[in-house]
């Protein structure tokens, strides 16, 4: 595959996806970029080797979000009457959310730098964040007169709650590592040098365990939400019968029961 936006790396059942435009602070609104990111998704997906994806940015952030001079000229994905731009949303930058929502691969964003508004939502797509003390984050749609185009919505709320996803996004306040970490919005603060190494880690770690559980496990977690408990019950039994006839189970008891 020819990737000229993003790096791609593999080390075993650990994949790393890089966003690879410094120049821009790793925008989004590149078609370009958009679609390498979406091709990565897909091809782990199809990997059944592939137990963990680290997202990550190449230079000094994470990701500034959407091309803000491009806004200003109405140029690229912000061109055209408000019809074309709408379609311009759906088959661009929507592109990416769906392409990781899809994913059953345990995703780990390692936020290098600033992650500012499409930037901060990227971060939230992924299943655990994990911070270098250099990373700010930033709902800040509405400081420049928009609102999340790109799924931001969906994803905050369900990562910091209602009320604190509605502060960040309505106030459009930046905020730094250490208070991310205590709002939830990641789980580790790590020194700049040692973020992917701690990424790594994290994801070798879950790596260990069967592959095949760990994509049915974030299948569960993922359709759980909004769901009631009844039908959370329901989906859990039919994954867990899955589960009950997989060679990965069998062994495992095996191990436990010599233990």
């Amino acid at each position: 595959m020819q990737l000229n936006q993003v790096l791609f790396e593999r080390s075993g059942p650990v994949a790393v996806l890089t966003l690879n435009r410094p120049d821009l602070r790793n925008a989004l609104t590149d078609l370009e970029m958009i679609g390498e990111i979406e091709s990565v998704c897909k091809m782990v997906q199809e990997d059944d080797l592939i137990s963990v994806l680290v997202l990550t940015g190449a230079g000094t952030a994470f990701s500034a979000g959407g091309n803000v001079k491009d806004m200003l000229n109405k140029e690229n994905m912000f061109a055209g009457n408000p019809a074309q731009v709408r379609e311009n949303y759906r088959r661009g930058i929507q592109r990416i959310p769906l392409a990781l929502h899809r994913l059953d691969v345990p995703t780990i964003a390692a936020v290098n730098g600033p992650a500012i508004g499409a930037g901060c939502d990227l971060a939230c797509m992924c299943d655990i964040r994990i911070a270098s003390e250099k990373a700010r984050f930033g709902e800040t749609f509405v400081s420049v007169g928009l609102i999340p185009g790109d799924g931001g919505a969906f994803f905050l709320p369900r990562v910091l709650g209602f009320s604190m996803a509605c502060e960040l996004a309505f106030t459009a306040r930046v905020i730094d590592a250490p208070e991310a970490l205590r709002i939830g919005l990641v789980s580790e603060v790590t020194p700049p040098e040692l973020l992917l190494e701690r990424a790594n880690e994290l994801a070798r770690e879950i790596a260990q365990q069967p592959g095949r559980i760990l994509r049915l496990c974030k299948r569960l977690f993922q359709q759980a939400q909004g769901k009631s408990l009844e039908e959370v019950l329901e989906l859990s039994a039919a994954y867990q019968a899955l589960c009950h006839h997989t060679e990965e189970h069998d062994l495992a008891v095996r191990k436990m029961l010599k233990k």
